[in-house]
Parts: structure tokens; sequence; C-alpha cells
């Protein structure tokens, strides 16, 4: 089983230092967060920042919310990102939850998921290098490989997990385990229905602090502040971050016995011991 990192929101200078740290550990990948209105650095543009400090570990967008940025550019951006990172850039995407981010840039929160579907169309033609349209010639750079990089979703609904099977390689499933096995299978059995060779990429994530009662207790309040325009979902998820080496443990076994390939360590607390302490949990 192979476990990743997902990092908390800190600022760009100790995200470098989280990823020179991961990278010398055993995590597969790291993950990076994505919002507009929160004081937390441009996603792709850190993520550019992390491959030029790392050699080994796989860079994740999780999840980059599409619908709030402008496809040619967004796609020009991730084939740069896959040639700078020499194929360690996972493209991971979702539409949003909060209407905030789409009133900052404005864009229609109620037609994020349409938006989507038209920006992964729009995509898919500039990496495969055909011109853009009658008009307009192709938009490089051309991605290591024609279909683009690895492309994850992160959802929960029915029709938005489809799309793992019509545009991705891949799910990150963000839930405990116990709430993760349907959608799993749902992935699976789409993927088949749509006649797609071998299997899709199945990463669990799961949300952790390890260390004293205060580094948990910050953990708790940063995941309490960042879900606070949903307050019971605040509530639920804080009481649910898995604060125990045993815990840890258990959950990716569960994750294990579900079939998934990966799981991420979603980490909220910002103090970077996090990175020594999960990785032992790996080891």
């Amino acid at each position: 089983m192979k476990l990743g990192l997902a990092v908390p929101f800190v600022d760009h200078e100790a995200l470098l230092s989280w990823a020179q740290r991961a990278d010398e550990g055993p995590y597969h990948r790291l993950g990076l967060p994505d919002r507009i209105v929160y004081d937390n650095p441009e996603t792709m543009m850190m993520l550019a920042a992390m491959a030029a400090v790392t050699t080994r570990i796989r860079l994740q967008s999780e999840i980059l919310l599409a619908p709030l940025r402008e496809p040619v550019v967004l796609a020009k951006q991730a084939a740069t990102l896959d040639r700078l990172s020499r194929g360690r850039f996972s493209l991971g995407l979702g539409v949003g939850a909060r209407d905030d981010d789409f009133r900052a840039v404005g864009a229609d929160f109620a037609r994020r998921g349409r938006r989507l579907e038209e920006q992964l169309t729009l995509m898919r033609r500039i990496w495969s290098g055909a011109p853009l349209n009658d008009g307009v010639g192709s938009v490089g750079p051309s991605p290591l490989h024609a279909r683009g990089p690895e492309l994850l979703f992160g959802a929960f609904a029915p029709s938005a997990l489809a799309r793992v099977a019509r545009w991705g390689d891949g799910f990150l499933c963000a839930a405990l385990p116990e709430q993760a096995g349907g959608m799993l299978q749902l992935v699976r059995r789409q993927w088949q229905e749509a006649g797609r060779e071998g299997q899709p990429v199945l990463i669990g994530q799961i949300n952790v602090a390890l260390g004293p009662e205060a580094t948990v207790e910050q953990a708790r309040a940063s995941m309490l502040r960042y879900y606070g325009f949903a307050p019971a979902f605040a509530e639920t998820s804080a009481t649910e971050m898995i604060t125990t080496e045993d815990g840890i443990r258990q959950a990716v076994e569960a994750y294990r016995d579900l079939g998934a390939d990966e799981v991420m360590l979603g980490c909220w607390s910002d103090e970077i011991g996090q990175v020594d302490r999960l990785a032992d949990i790996a080891l």
C-alpha cells in the first residue's frame, strides 16, 4: 500500500520545506489543496515551486477547483508542470462547494459541473496537439503523454464519480473507509461499463494529526476554521479526525481491504514534524 501526504494550509516558504522533507521520506505523493478566498498560495504556482525542489515524489493538486479557471491557460499550466516535474504531476480536479470562491472570480456556481465537462473537452484537445479551433493553432508545450498528466477526480455524487471513467485515470475518495466502499465499487463498475482497459487508480484520504494534545487541538481548530461555512460538517470532520498511530494504521488497512491502491494522509497540523511522525507509520 502506497501512502501519500496532503499538506496543511501554511505559507509558501514552509510548504517548500514540507515538500523537501516528504521527498526524502517514504511517501509516494504529495497533495496540495486549492482555494481562492483563503490565505493559501496559488496551487499551480506552488506545485511548480515544489517540483523544482524535489526529485522523486509525485505532486498533486488536491483538488484543483477547475471551474474557477480559464481552461486554455489551465491546460498550458498542467502540461508545463508535467514537463517540469518529469512526469511527476497529477492533476486532481473537482468542482468546489463554496460560492465565495466563484463570486471572487465571477464564475457561475450553479453550472460548475457543466463548466468542468466543457473544460475537460477543451483540455484534452489541447494536450493532443490539435489546433485550438479553425482560426487558432495548437497550444504548447505538449505533455509527456498525449492524454495529458495523470488526471484524478474528487467527488461524492454518482454523476460526478462517472467523470473518472469518462475522462480520468483515478478517484480521490476523501472519506473514512466505512463511508468509502460504495463509492469505490461504483467507480469500478462505471469504469468497466465505459469499456476502459485496466483499472482506475483508487486513492483514499483520511484526516490525521499526530502528537501532543496541543498539536491535535490546533489541527482540529484549523479544520473547524476551514469548514466554518458548514458548521455541522466541520464539527463532524473534526471529531472524526484520526489522532493515534493505531487508528491511522487501521484506517489504512481498511482501505487496503477495500482494494484501494493508495491512501493520502490529510495533515491538518501546521507543525512540520508531522512529516516524520506520519512517515514512521508508513515504514
